[in-house]
């Protein structure tokens, strides 16, 4: 089983970076601590003075030149950090603050795995890393009895990621390959150490097909069912009144679809064509974001010509992006072919290149993961995400998930190469983790939830909070948006915060000390939470 992070919470954890890539120390377990076995006298010296509990290599926080020589440590004392990174085998370490260990990992997470062993593939994955998946997890897992709907492909029902918590409602026409793909991104089973790790992963899936543009019924059987969230990695272009009359009797039934925006590329939409189920209304529509490399010097690149160009940097909205006059001195320019389809539709921005293709996996046997830039596996991740909130609060009301989702995700407005297109891509990049922590500190008595670190000129925002206080701080509402936030207890409004909506958008915020849970959290184990 996996081992989550509050078996060590008043230890030091912290990163350390090594000189050499080769360098791998060797260690035994001595009275539930590690012994370094080494032949180094020097380092020997360093560990012994310490109890150490994990010093093992990890893909986590080692973008760039560090890939392979970065290693996740948990001991006794920070001590240990200052002497390590004094010592000719270590250029450098960071401290884990106590509020980003919160963590839970399955055993079968992959590379960026910290806290227990991988037994599944060697793959990395971290693009869950990069949207706080591991704290969503530390909440919850999912629910077996949190039902996510798919109309993306077969899926094989039998394979061990799926079986016993997938069932069939219509055999798909699209491919095995593509319903593989967007099932494990949404809830491959974890902990049961194999393969790789879905976002509910202790979800349900139920599948069906695409298609019948008239009326959805294949998806109307789903929600009638009552599946929380459907997921829909397709589009088309052709609007339907009766479809946007089917969505919205299945929103006000409970149950939310998330389409992907498109894969057109900004040179050719222009940022006007829009795309369904994606852009009807009462759907989430998910856009294309980069999230791996911090910097673009972490990851240049050139041309056969010795062009320089960059890729998948964290928040690019574009998968590539050279330089102005090409050169490296002067600012960033996204490729606009190297987008999808942005528009003022798009709700929310999440990765794709980078993604593990699990049903590429199961035809070939060989690890891939997406090297273009494609919707399809960007939606599921917000499916995922949405199956962990109501997994997390059953009685989450319908109408305030997407105002938790934008409210949480990343704003990628301050990025330069961004503001081409700005107005396009939605609130910002997803923040899993988050968004699962915002529904339980709204549903907590005893805590406090923010709203804070974004800027919103348009959308409308509704909020319910049950905890003790709410705090606005670092936001800005202006122009078009509408807020309307209730709270049982306080409403806390501090500095940097702006609530300056024009004619066509408002703020209301309520005392109700009337308002309760209309169900309980469920956490995968209520213990994990009393440190």
């Amino acid at each position: 089983m996996g081992i989550n992070s509050v078996l060590s919470q008043e230890e030091s954890w912290f990163y350390l970076q090594s000189r050499d890539s080769t360098f791998s120390p060797k260690f035994n377990v001595n009275d539930g601590f590690l012994r370094y076995q080494g032949d180094n006298i020097s380092l020997k010296e360093i560990l012994d003075k310490y109890k150490i509990q994990y010093f093992k290599k990890t893909y986590r926080n080692a973008i760039g030149p560090y890939l392979h020589k970065t290693f996740f440590v948990v001991a006794n004392s920070e001590e240990l950090l200052k002497d390590l990174v004094n010592h000719d085998l270590f250029v450098s370490g960071q401290l884990i603050p106590k509020e980003e260990r919160k963590i839970f990992e399955p055993n079968d997470y992959g590379l960026t795995s910290t806290i227990g062993e991988n037994l599944g593939f060697q793959i990395n994955l971290d693009y869950l890393d990069f949207l706080g998946v591991p704290k969503a997890w530390y909440y919850t897992t999912g629910r077996e009895g949190i039902f996510i709907g798919l109309s993306d492909g077969t899926v094989d029902t039998t394979n061990v990621e799926f079986i016993n918590k997938t069932i069939s409602f219509k055999e798909s026409r699209k491919t095995k390959s593509h319903g593989n793909s967007v099932a494990a991104i949404i809830a491959a089973q974890g902990d049961n150490g194999y393969g790789g790790v879905g976002v509910c992963f202790n979800c349900s899936l139920a599948t069906t097909t695409f298609g019948n543009f008239n009326n959805f019924q294949y998806l109307i059987e789903l929600a009638n069912a009552g599946v929380k969230v459907i997921n829909c990695s397709w589009s088309g272009k052709n609007y339907s009144l009766s479809v946007q009359n089917s969505i919205n009797k299945m929103f006000e039934q409970g149950t939310i679809i998330v389409g992907s925006s498109g894969n057109k590329g900004f040179s050719i939409t222009k940022g006007q064509e829009i795309f369904y189920p994606a852009s009807y209304s009462n759907v989430i529509s998910v856009g294309t974001a980069m999230y791996r490399y911090k910097e673009p010097k972490d990851h240049l690149l050139y041309t056969k010509e010795g062009i320089p160009y960059v890729e998948n940097i964290r928040g690019y909205v574009g998968r590539t992006a050279g330089f102005e006059d090409n050169d490296l001195m002067k600012k960033n320019i996204i490729f606009p072919i190297s987008t999808t389809t942005l528009n003022k539709e798009v709700d929310i921005m999440a990765p794709s290149v980078g993604i593990f293709r699990y049903g590429h996996y199961l035809l070939e046997e060989k690890i891939q993961y997406i090297t273009f830039e494609a919707t399809s596996p960007s939606a599921p991740l917000v499916s995922g995400t949405i199956g962990l909130m109501f997994s997390l609060y059953p009685c989450l009301p319908v109408d305030e998930v997407e105002s938790i989702l934008k409210i949480t995700s990343w704003n990628i407005d301050h990025i330069e190469a961004n503001k081409p297109f700005k107005g396009m891509y939605g609130a910002g990049m997803l923040q899993t983790g988050d968004a699962v922590e915002m529904v339980y500190q709204l549903y907590n008595e005893n805590e406090t939830a923010y709203i804070d670190n974004q800027n919103f000129s348009r959308w409308d925002f509704k909020i319910t909070s049950l905890s003790k206080e709410i705090v606005i701080q670092n936001q800005k509402f202006t122009d078009s948006t509408t807020l309307n936030l209730s709270a049982k207890n306080k409403i806390v409004i501090k500095e940097k915060t702006v609530l300056k909506p024009d004619s066509k958008g408002k703020i209301s915020l309520k005392i109700n000390p009337l308002l309760q849970k209309e169900c309980d959290l469920v956490l995968r184990d209520p213990s994990i939470l009393n440190d």
